[in-house]
């Protein structure tokens, strides 16, 4: 049997890891530098880490995976901040497109179907996904020849400004058809 020992646990403070790899951490014998003031190049580690001393600046390592990596000469901190400013900079133009539905029965009337139409246009124009559907209750289920040509109509007006994923389908009541925006030249 093991003895359990006794006492309160050790505490280790955790060192933060840096995501990249700086001055003497970077071990491989020769780097390509770029920089400021600095013709870019191939050098030796040693050439390269005098640089960043004289210019009291980081040697950071950008691409590691690259023959030979890829560092720069550059304040840590400043190398840092503006990554983040770039990487927030790219999440708010990233837009987040939505799947916006619309519903139809098997006895649509004309005028609701322009209705829903146009707002599926302005849906699409926005660059959200439309899901159209068109709803069975009862024994409207007999109705599907109905259903999937009204699909049919609908992807035909969607056509300017959407195109029509796949042909429409069953899924349990409904009958499915999805639509993405046209990509804007």
């Amino acid at each position: 049997m093991q003895k359990k020992s006794k006492g309160k646990p050790q505490f280790r403070p955790r060192v933060p890891q840096n995501e990249h790899r700086l001055n003497r951490e970077i071990t491989v014998p020769e780097v390509r530098v770029i920089g400021e003031g600095i013709e870019p190049g191939v050098y030796p580690i040693a050439q390269a880490l005098k640089w960043a001393e004289e210019k009291e600046v980081d040697l950071v390592e950008i691409s590691p995976n690259a023959v030979p990596p890829v560092c720069r000469l550059i304040d840590y901190k400043k190398f840092l901040y503006e990554k983040k400013k770039k990487d927030k900079e790219q999440k708010s133009k990233a837009k987040q497109s939505e799947v916006k539905e619309i519903r139809f029965t098997p006895n649509t009337d004309e005028h609701d179907f322009d209705f829903k139409a146009k707002h599926a246009e302005n849906f699409l124009q926005d660059g959200n996904k439309v899901k159209c559907y068109v709803q069975f209750k009862g024994r409207a289920i007999m109705f599907q020849e109905r259903g999937e040509l009204l699909l049919l109509k609908f992807a035909e007006r969607m056509s300017e400004v959407g195109t029509l994923e796949s042909m429409p389908k069953m899924e349990g009541r409904r009958m499915i058809a999805i639509f993405t925006p046209k990509k804007k030249k």
